[in-house]
């Protein structure tokens, strides 16, 4: 399904009414609206996909947007001293200028899938079932983001990249789509308050502002812009090209020694960014292939590889004081009550153990879609097939893989180690929350190091 975007004229002339900043701290945004999200439509995040639409087109750099008085540090490198200069977060939209159009996606709220039993059914009726998996009920979602590159072309970073995440504003995309971009503001402000402690592994902010429409602009420093799913996808249609004896996309062959290299290299780099959010009391909460963006998807090329975390719209404040508060993180709450974690300390590792959780359907994915050729399984497909099929069982799982020969290198990946790739992902897919290992104990892990290698 494609969002199409409609070319318009865009005003940037400054708002004048008691919103006209940019939602200067989540906290104001939260108490303004704690009611009226209350009725929000959208899933848990686990449930919301991206959909993506691609055109090209050219927008006027937004000026006359007044600033706010939100302050970050930047990285510093371990060479200089600790007396480096503290660089503001830009809201002077002076400070950029946009090009071109890149892309733009929305949310889809999953609803119903077909359902159906597979218990004692032979391993080809299997295969025949999980054919069916992909047909499902969808909704659209109300938010639309837009993404454009650009640059910075005044002050000391003058000549840095820029990717802009732009959220509509309140009356195209309603409440949640303020409370989505100021979320995703504090929370990147917060995870760059130290400038000696700045994670590589997750995508850093430059600078925000607010139009006259209300959309709400974040710059990113643009450190590449194809996902851990578009690697995913180019690797599974380039094994159906060699296949057919047709030159393969970006250069990835079927080297599957280098493949796997540069998947674990991938899949390390993902859980370091999560690492760092869990230590720093934050959690994702819409991890996927989609949230992994890549500075390079050439497998040669996995010495320079750096996967970086983004799209932390729902990320969830987890220190004590913010537990069970914010209206993006009320369904989160609610399962943590209904899986028996009361006190607080018992909902924080619930809420860090379902962060983990998703990290194993990152983990599946990227063991199975980079492995198999184009259109066999797909990250919905997978997710049921583990869930629903094999209620998590991953020795049967493997079972029945080893029984379809389009799977057989993802299992011989899995399969690493004495089957180390498949005991990773059982304890992070465990059904218990409290036996799931911390993102800590997933970097440790043989499997994760490379020492199956």
């Amino acid at each position: 399904m494609i969002y199409p975007l409609k070319s318009q004229p865009l005003s940037f002339a400054p708002r004048t009414d008691k919103h006209s900043f940019l939602l200067p701290t989540l906290a104001m945004i939260i108490s303004h609206y704690s009611h009226a999200c209350a009725t929000s439509r959208f899933l848990r995040p686990r449930h919301l996909t991206k959909l993506s639409s691609f055109a090209h087109g050219e927008f006027p750099s937004p000026f006359g947007v007044r600033s706010c008085n939100i302050r970050l540090k930047r990285r510093i490198s371990p060479h200089r001293s600790s007396s480096a200069v503290v660089v503001a977060l830009m809201t002077d939209p002076n400070y950029f200028e946009v090009g071109r159009f890149v892309g733009s996606y929305g949310f889809m709220n999953i609803t119903s899938y077909s359902s159906f039993q597979t218990e004692g059914m032979p391993t080809y009726d299997r295969i025949q079932e999980v054919d069916k998996l992909r047909v499902q009920n969808v909704g659209e979602g109300q938010v639309k983001i837009r993404i454009y590159e650009g640059r910075v072309i005044q002050g000391r970073l003058k000549g840095t990249n820029v990717l802009f995440k732009v959220y509509p504003g309140r009356v195209t995309g309603g409440i949640e789509s303020d409370l989505m971009a100021a979320n995703e503001l504090a929370s990147h402000v917060s995870l760059q308050e130290n400038p000696r402690n700045i994670c590589e592994n997750i995508q850093f902010l430059l600078g925000a502002f607010e139009t006259k429409t209300g959309e709400q602009w974040l710059a990113f420093r643009n450190d590449g812009k194809f996902s851990a799913a578009d690697y995913a996808k180019f690797a599974s249609k380039n094994i159906s090209k060699g296949l057919s004896n047709s030159l393969p996309i970006f250069g990835l062959g079927q080297n599957w020694k280098a493949r796997r290299y540069f998947v674990i290299k991938l899949l390390n780099g993902a859980m370091n960014g999560l690492a760092y959010m869990h230590e720093n009391d934050r959690l994702h909460q819409s991890l996927g292939p989609s949230s992994v963006v890549m500075n390079t998807v050439i497998e040669r090329d996995a010495g320079v590889l750096v996967p970086r975390l983004r799209d932390l719209a729902f990320s969830v404040d987890i220190r004590y004081s913010a537990i069970g508060d914010g209206p993006l993180s009320q369904d989160l709450w609610h399962r943590a009550t209904s899986a028996g974690a009361f006190s607080p300390f018992e909902k924080r590792a619930f809420a860090i153990a379902d962060d983990i959780y998703e990290a194993g359907f990152l983990f599946a994915y990227l063991a199975f879609v980079p492995f198999c050729e184009a259109g066999i399984i797909d990250g919905i497909s997978l997710q049921r097939l583990l869930e629903s099929t094999f209620r998590l069982d991953l020795s049967s799982v493997r079972e029945y893989c080893i029984a379809d020969d389009r799977l057989a290198e993802a299992v011989k990946f899995l399969d690493l180690g004495n089957g180390a790739g498949w005991e990773l992902l059982q304890a992070m897919l465990n059904p218990d929350y409290k036996q799931r290992p911390i993102a800590q104990a997933v970097l440790t892990h043989r499997f994760m190091t490379g020492a199956v290698l």
